[in-house]
């Protein structure tokens, strides 16, 4: 039995040596085969395959409004890369030359930062910036723009004659050098290219050696100019941009620039991911590959209503029309404006306006010199809903009241006798007298802040005896501070009106001063953004609001971000310390005075904005502000209110430059109310038989 088992056991020892021995006869012959028989075969394929690496752009996350409506998104195109590859110079040089003309042939266009321009020849860089580009391509200080092309050319070894086709190869060229160009690293040469290049390139790919096709998101603005300056608009990074973010960006990437594309980017951008190509040394790609997936950015939820917003910038704009056409009686050149619609309780800004306004998406195209001038003259870029500062005329004289009431100068129901003329300081007139020639008689608060009686306020400076009192409550509600929106370039505006007298003139406050003050003018300065806040703690009660135009961010996997993460990233990314006000807890009394006298501004005859809202259908309170300006004849306007009365939901603030008055900026507001409530336009006819009267303020 053992003598059995020990034959067993060598045969399968010798079937394994068998197996062995079959494996390596087989193995040598393999080897035999690819190094002998075809050795040099396989040494030519392995030498003219390179391996490259490339970057897979990731898409910008969505910004939506409220409602999930996209207002900006991407969309898939297509870019053109160029490789390093064994093409000998001539070559490489008519290759690119074929490309540029087959993307101008179908409008396209090509990245082309090569600061010289030929017939005639001239440099495009201001001087400190071509001094600095001299320096960098190690050209002499003297060197004439011609003669800095022609070390270019001779450079890039440009045999073309034609000094049109030779630089669009330097343009392109130029790019590679500035980019980095290499065996495994493309340079981008052109962004959102056509359909038809792109079925060109591929269907005659042997002409375009070292040239691939890859895909790229591209940035869309789908509602075009709307929300324009909320949203900003995307441009090439700058060097200096470049410099610092060198570790996630690429030199010709684009990063935002203004609005919360600037201020959320970190958020926005996305992760690239990284994809391999497979060429051959003579330019025709064998295979692609993802290494690593791309990132979408993060969705932005703001708190404005695109509906909305669509009826505020179209009443602000058909209002500032009127103005410029005399629909009011009396032709003024209207420049500009701002409205904005706010959450009384919560500060969300629902819709925010400023016209005129600009294309965002023509920035990532390309813009028009004769845009930019255009929009340059008409200050289009210019947010002036929070970047501009104007006085605020009679509606902050629900400040100056405020003041009064909680200082116990006088009472809701203190009766001053306006006589047109008052009698003290510089003797100002009220406006009601330069029309009728007599003033309004006997007033209680209410009925001066209906009829935006003047004389009814100076009298009120005279018996505080300082002005000290209205700054105060005026910083308490948020005049002349930052509200902590999330956009960049949002002004201060004045209120430390003492302070700023004595830098502007070098006296001290006098009671003419505090005459001009009470009044909204002197050296009173507020930002649109600001009154609506300050509109907002009066209509809520004097509760404290948080501005915002945030409602969530969103991860590309699923996650929202935190609340207090969001207000550190843009409190960083735009130098903002504290911006939050404390609750006023004022007086019942003060309140319903208050309120009181702006619901009759609207709802009571004598009313300054009552023939634009008498026929609404529903109560709300307002003030209309006519401002004089240092400019002979020019009037800005105001409106700033809240609706409904009874129960408040919005603030409403429009501010017109040179309307001529407050009450021709009321129609917007109107507007702006019947859209938000859903009342039906059809069935309301306005009264523009009687027109506003302007507010004569000195």
């Amino acid at each position: 039995m053992k003598a059995k088992k020990t034959r067993n056991e060598k045969l399968r020892y010798n079937i394994v040596n068998m197996l062995i021995y079959i494996v390596g006869i087989v193995l040598l012959l393999q080897l035999f085969n690819l190094q002998i028989v075809n050795g040099e075969e396989y040494r030519e394929t392995s030498n003219t395959r390179l391996t490259r690496e490339s970057s897979l752009k990731a898409a910008r996350g969505n910004i939506t409004d409220r409602a999930g409506n996209k207002l900006v998104t991407t969309k898939v195109g297509y870019s053109l890369e160029i490789y390093k590859t064994k093409l000998d110079n001539n070559t490489f040089n008519q290759t690119i030359l074929n490309l540029v003309e087959l993307l101008e042939k179908n409008k396209d266009k090509y990245i082309d930062n090569f600061p010289i321009t030929v017939d005639p020849y001239k440099y495009t860089l201001e001087e400190e910036s071509l001094k600095q580009w001299k320096e960098e391509n190690k050209i002499e200080e003297n060197t004439t723009p011609e003669q800095a092309f022609a070390i270019f050319k001779e450079k890039y070894g440009i045999e073309e004659q034609d000094v049109k086709k030779a630089r669009k190869i330097i343009a392109v060229r130029y790019e590679m050098t500035r980019n980095g160009i290499s065996n495994i690293k493309p340079v981008t040469v052109s962004k959102n290219i056509s359909s038809a290049s792109v079925n060109q390139i591929e269907e005659q790919s042997a002409y375009f050696p070292g040239v691939a096709i890859a895909k790229e998101p591209v940035v869309t603005y789908p509602y075009g100019s709307l929300a324009s300056h909320i949203l900003g608009y995307l441009g090439a990074i700058s060097p200096e941009e470049y410099k610092e973010k060198k570790d996630t960006y690429d030199i010709n990437d684009i990063i935002g620039k203004t609005g919360i594309e600037y201020t959320l980017e970190d958020y926005l951008k996305g992760q690239d991911g990284v994809k391999q190509i497979e060429m051959s040394v003579d330019g025709t790609i064998t295979g692609e590959y993802t290494l690593s997936e791309a990132v979408k950015g993060a969705d932005v939820s703001l708190t404005i209503d695109a509906n909305l917003q669509k009826s505020v910038e179209k009443a602000l704009a058909n209002n500032i029309k009127k103005i410029k056409n005399g629909g009011y009686g009396k032709a003024y050149n209207a420049e500009g404006g701002a409205a904005i619609v706010m959450n009384i309780k919560t500060g969300e800004v629902l819709a925010m306006a400023s016209n005129p306004d600009y294309e965002p998406e023509l920035y990532i195209k390309g813009i028009s010199t004769e845009k930019l001038k255009e929009y340059d003259k008409g200050k289009s870029l210019y947010n002036r809903a929070i970047s501009g500062q104007y006085a605020p005329g009679s509606t902050f004289k629900m400040v100056v009241a405020t003041a009064a009431l909680e200082t116990n100068v006088i009472k809701p129901t203190t009766r001053i006798n306006d006589t047109g003329v008052y009698p003290r300081g510089y003797h100002p007139t009220c406006w009601y007298y330069s029309e009728h020639h007599y003033g309004h008689g006997y007033l209680t608060l209410p009925q001066a802040i209906q009829k935006s009686c003047n004389y009814y306020f100076y009298e009120i400076g005279y018996r505080m005896g300082s002005i000290q009192p209205v700054i105060d409550y005026a910083k308490a509600y948020g005049l002349g501070s930052l509200t902590g929106i999330e956009l960049s370039g949002e002004a201060t505006g004045t209120v430390d009106l003492i302070e700023r007298c004595k830098e502007t003139t070098g006296s001290d406050w006098q009671f003419g001063d505090t005459l001009s003050a009470v009044i909204g003018q002197s050296y009173n300065e507020y930002t649109p953004i600001q009154m609506a806040r300050y509109i907002s703690m009066i209509a809520n009660g004097g509760k404290a609001v948080d501005v915002t135009l945030i409602k969530s961010i969103t991860l590309a996997n699923g996650t929202q971000v935190d609340k207090a993460q969001i207000e550190q990233t843009v409190n960083n990314k735009l130098g903002i310390q504290n911006t939050k006000l404390q609750n006023l807890n004022l007086k019942k009394e003060t309140l319903n005075a208050i309120l009181k006298g702006m619901k009759g501004v609207t709802s009571e005859y004598g009313g300054t904005a009552y023939y634009i809202f008498s026929d609404l259908g529903m109560d709300i309170g307002g003030k209309t502000g006519s401002v004089e300006t240092n400019i002979e004849g020019k009037v800005n306007g105001w409106f700033a209110g809240f609706a409904p009365y009874d129960d408040p939901e919005i603030a409403v603030v429009v501010l017109i430059e040179n309307a001529g008055s407050g009450g021709n900026t009321a129609p917007v507001a109107k507007e702006i109310i019947k859209e938000y409530f859903g009342m039906n336009a059809k069935n309301v006819e306005e009264n523009t038989t009687a027109l506003p009267s302007t507010e004569s303020v000195r």
